[in-house]
């Protein structure tokens, strides 16, 4: 008899654990800007691994992705049809492409005409590639995370989107994976595999580090974590590495949905009339659409800046 109730009591604690798991599932979509690569050094076979890796990894943890494109970066004298045959990959493989603008042009340093013709102009390559597979292009990640350097731009820009069909892709999480590209890269090509390690160690940890403030900072003027948005880069980082954000992430109780079901998110719908010349991730534009500006924000490694910056300054752009 005892050890009858002793089971029974096993039952309804591990009941109630699992209730409790499924209560505070966490939930985000991974989007992966600047296709085929952020890397403008690489060569189109190099876009085209790079691609494949990134992609087998993505497919192998079974996680939904989405892709934004600059097509400026296929149009190289002899390589034309390798970039776009990275391109090609993500559609192949069951993936989505959106629109990142023709050149990642800023709606704050340009006209809005020029930035919604640049718009246009990147949908050429990548309608082409969704038709295929009978698809349409529907979501536009804007260009560092800036909507309008007004709110009468911003809503001008919303509405052109609107009416060409699209959806802006937000952003709710972003640790700045493009500032440890520039420096993963550097270390890659000097075969610096110590480097390497340390500054994918650092990633995961300043990951941590964006994910555990958003959290937090979210249940303090929301009430609760909605369904997030990460911010990743085409990069050698993320196609090497990215297996251990996953981990990283799933260690933290997430789940993997797509950009679809994390929009399905109620806090999409609230006020938004931030408007500038630096991105902001959208909780923090929520945040002081409410008058709460957002403040202690994790502080990101500085050694890590300066050599990604050193590697920018010798011809390269990570982003």
């Amino acid at each position: 008899m005892q050890i009858g109730k002793a089971l029974l009591r096993l039952l309804a604690s591990s009941l109630l654990l699992s209730c409790s798991l499924l209560a505070q599932q966490r939930e985000v979509a991974i989007t992966i800007d600047d296709l085929p690569a952020a890397n403008p050094r690489l060569s189109g076979k190099q876009m085209n691994e790079l691609t494949s890796k990134l992609l087998a990894t993505l497919k192998q943890e079974q996680v939904p992705a989405i892709g934004f494109v600059n097509e400026q970066k296929l149009y190289v004298k002899g390589e034309v049809d390798d970039r776009i045959g990275a391109l090609r990959q993500w559609v192949d493989n069951g993936f989505e492409l959106g629109n990142h603008t023709f050149s990642h042009m800023s709606l704050d340093t340009n006209t809005l005409q020029a930035w919604e013709e640049n718009v246009v102009r990147g949908e050429t390559v990548t309608s082409m590639l969704l038709a295929e597979k009978k698809m349409k292009i529907r979501y536009l990640r804007h260009p560092y995370l800036i909507v309008g350097r007004d709110l009468d731009t911003r809503r001008q820009a919303e509405n052109f989107l609107a009416q060409r069909g699209y959806k802006i892709a937000p952003v709710t999480m972003d640790a700045w994976d493009w500032m440890y590209s520039g420096a993963y890269d550097a270390a890659r090509e000097q075969g610096d595999t110590a480097m390497q390690r340390k500054l994918v160690d650092s990633y995961l940890e300043y990951t941590n580090q964006v994910f555990d403030y958003y959290e937090k900072f979210s249940k303090q003027f929301l009430g609760y974590e909605p369904k997030q948005v990460l911010l990743l880069h085409c990069n050698w980082l993320e196609a090497e590495h990215i297996n251990e954000l996953i981990a990283t992430l799933r260690k933290r109780g997430y789940k993997f949905v797509t950009l679809d079901e994390a929009l399905t998110d109620s806090a999409y719908s609230l006020p938004n009339t931030w408007v500038g010349d630096d991105g902001q991730t959208w909780i923090d534009q929520w945040a002081i659409t409410q008058g709460k500006i957002p403040t202690g924000q994790p502080e990101f490694p500085r050694w890590v800046e300066d050599i990604s910056e050193k590697y920018r300054k010798s011809g390269a752009q990570p982003y």
